[in-house]
């Protein structure tokens, strides 16, 4: 590739994966995007999300933009179409550049963006394996981008990227962290504390944080990120409650 000066200020690499916290993959990536754009820092926001689903992962990818500069580069690869006809992306969206399959993955960015741009990557990179596309596409086009330079593909239209047939909230459990916190696609926006969150056979009530309830008692809350959040005080939800990723939520808004 041909070099460029890097764009000055806040710019920093976004690793949004399925690959797990094991393994080389992470790493081959890391080692991509330093190779083509040195000094640029490479920030980990996720590498656990539930392997191939893309759907669940974009309302979570949505709701943490705002703790990231306007001038990042997000790395979003959960792919299990890899390999096959499906386009490669870059979405630029309210300054923030996204590189990913066109597999839903990046559309709720799109749709909630104020201002947005779209791209089907067409450049085809000299290694091009059938399935590791976050390696050897994915990472060089977000290097190009770091690098100031233009996307490399045909502009789409934003709507190309959204999926019209996926709801503004997802009702379910779309992430599970360490703690087994149950992570909805669900923003809490306009959602009342009164209201009880049905999960599995349980109805649940609001709890403000997790000292205001007792020791092993469930509650939901609006997570850091804005999204509807169940967990159970020192205890973990998805075990205590045997609610899984994927499973459906429903909002009682009169408890």
């Amino acid at each position: 590739m041909s070099g460029g000066a890097l764009l000055t200020g806040s710019l920093m690499f976004v690793l949004f994966t399925d690959f797990g916290l094991e393994g080389p993959y992470t790493g081959q990536m890391k080692a991509v995007l330093i190779g083509e754009a040195p000094g640029v820092p490479v920030v980990d926001l996720c590498a656990d999300l539930s392997p191939f689903e893309a759907q669940g992962a974009a309302y979570l990818l949505a709701a943490y933009l705002d703790a990231f500069p306007a001038d990042a580069v997000f790395v979003c690869v959960v792919d299990p179409g890899v390999g096959s006809s499906r386009d490669g992306l870059v979405l630029k969206a309210d300054g923030q550049h996204f590189v990913g399959p066109d597999n839903g993955l990046l559309a709720l960015v799109a749709r909630r963006a104020a201002a947005a741009s779209a791209w089907r990557i067409t450049w085809t990179p000299e290694r091009l394996s059938a399935s590791f596309h976050g390696r050897d596409l994915f990472a060089p086009v977000a290097a190009r981008l770091a690098r100031g330079e233009a996307p490399p593909g045909e502009p789409l239209p934003r709507e190309a990227v959204d999926r019209a047939d996926w709801p503004n909230d997802l009702a379910r459990i779309v992430y599970i962290d360490r703690y087994g916190n149950l992570v909805s696609g669900h923003r809490a926006t306009g959602v009342p504390e009164i209201a009880a969150i049905g999960a599995g056979r349980h109805r649940i009530a609001h709890g403000g944080t997790f000292s205001a309830v007792p020791p092993n008692t469930a509650f939901w809350y609006a997570n850091a990120n804005g999204l509807i959040e169940i967990a159970v005080n020192q205890g973990r939800a998805d075990t205590e409650l045997g609610v899984s990723v994927g499973a459906a939520i429903e909002v009682f808004e009169d408890g």
